[in-house]
């Protein structure tokens, strides 16, 4: 195996010294320049495995080196030293393509660390894997293709991503390839709903604690950041996290270093933070609800998943997978849809996204006659047309609460108008008998 070979790009001879050695240490050989021209003049001679460059340069900053890296099409990591607390700077270079950043003074395990994980990113880029995500993230709509195109240029990086888009878009699905796809993928992925833990157990869920640390700590126990070290820790629905929390995990980020409760020493922590919520962050630091300084910490990188509604082409293929896997859960054939249920499909406004269209094809699975699947058996509601946002509102009323209280109504309508004869009311629906006084037991109205 070839000695890996890094870049190291820094103005004082005392910090040079210190990376050649380190790295040295490592078995990596170091080249160094004390500039960008330098830095520029050996990468057109030498093939790197990494770069570590310093952010303040003699001719210019280490951003401008990030750029021409990415600009000439090298995929070569590029870690960026910044001074102490600077954490504007190292937000501002990974948004630029650094993959990582390093504060002064250099901790030395720290730096092992980032050199590691840019050796697995070189090694990555290097192999011919499968990196398509084409049969995963269903879709060929341009906004799709995009947000594909995206995970594969993020999922090489350290930066965190923050997942934005509607609930039951997708986002933790995203979060798993992202993942998948990274240098990190043999190393655990941790998801975890932040809106899920109480209060009280936060901090220790987050980070551990020490046996006797607090009533009911009898033994020691491993956080979220320990569980998911070397790998990835995914937020889903982040801006649930309190306040008190939202410091805590701000200084986990920066420094790269938790202390769990009653503990007296930090721990060091290798692990890639992906966010994701269906709420506005952004209105919620302008509301003092959400820390600004964490939101742009964990908002290096966006990606924003667009509404099933925005995107109607994508429908026919995301319902034949889903139809096929429900149907292979239950050992089922594989039914089909008529022509007027899925332009049904096509046009409805869909408020739940791809989870609620799996909802609607497993009722309809369970309900159907025959081998076709048929308008009336989706019980689309308002008949399937397109709901304003005055008629679906979210934050007011969950969708499988709104969604039953639409089926109570027409179903109640329906058997009053017909005087409750339930066989009059199911034709009058459009629904079998028995597709009826399925529904009539499952929204307690027998």
């Amino acid at each position: 195996m070839n000695t890996p070979v890094a870049l190291v790009v820094d103005d004082e001879p005392d910090i040079r010294e210190l990376l050649e050695i380190t790295l040295s240490r490592m078995d990596i050989k170091a080249i160094c320049a004390k500039d960008i021209g330098s830095a520029k003049a050996l990468l057109k001679k030498h093939q790197f495995d990494l770069c570590l460059t310093d952010m303040r340069l003699p001719d210019g900053d280490g951003l401008d080196l990030v750029e021409f890296i990415q600009s000439s099409g090298m995929r070569l990591p590029c870690a960026v030293i910044t001074a102490h607390g600077s954490m504007d700077t190292a937000v501002k270079a990974m948004k630029k393509g650094a993959f990582d950043f390093l504060s002064k003074p250099v901790d030395l395990a720290t730096l092992r660390q980032l050199v590691n994980n840019a050796l697995q990113i070189s090694h990555s880029n290097r192999q011919k894997k499968d990196r398509r995500t084409r049969h995963i993230l269903l879709g060929e709509s341009e906004p799709m293709r995009r947000i594909r195109s995206k995970i594969e240029k993020v999922a090489r990086s350290q930066a965190p991503v923050y997942i934005s888009g509607e609930s039951g878009s997708g986002k933790e699905l995203v979060a798993r390839l992202i993942h998948r796809q990274s240098p990190k993928s043999e190393h655990p992925f941790i998801a975890v709903n932040c809106g899920a833990i109480p209060h009280e157990l936060m901090e220790s869920e987050f980070f551990g604690h020490k046996k006797g640390s607090f009533t009911g700590a009898v033994t020691d126990k491993k956080g979220l950041f320990q569980a998911a070290d070397g790998g990835t820790l995914f937020l889903d629905e982040v801006a649930d996290l309190p306040l008190s929390l939202q410091v805590k995990l701000l200084r986990a980020i920066q420094e790269k270093k938790i202390r769990p409760v009653g503990e007296q020493n930090e721990i060091s922590v290798n692990v890639r933070i992906l966010s994701a919520t269906h709420k506005d962050l952004a209105q919620m630091v302008q509301e003092g609800s959400f820390r600004q300084d964490l939101y742009y910490r964990l908002n290096v990188i966006e990606l924003n998943l667009p509404p099933l509604r925005t995107r109607a082409e994508d429908i026919p293929q995301i319902t034949e997978f889903l139809l096929a896997k429900l149907a292979n859960a239950n050992n089922l054939e594989l039914p089909h849809l008529s022509a007027e249920a899925l332009n049904a499909l096509k046009h409805y406004a869909f408020p739940g996204n791809v989870r609620e269209l799996e909802n609607i094809l497993e009722r309809a699975l369970a309900l159907y006659d025959g081998n076709i699947i048929e308008l009336e058996d989706l019980n689309l509601p308002s008949g399937g047309e397109l709901l304003s946002a005055e008629e679906f509102n979210p934050d007011k009323q969950s969708l499988e609460e709104y969604l039953e209280d639409i089926e109570k109504q027409a179903l109640t309508t329906a058997l009053e108008e017909n005087r409750w004869n339930k066989t009059a009311a199911a034709k009058q629906l459009g629904m079998t008998f028995r597709s009826l006084r399925y529904r009539l037991k499952k929204l307690g109205l027998e």
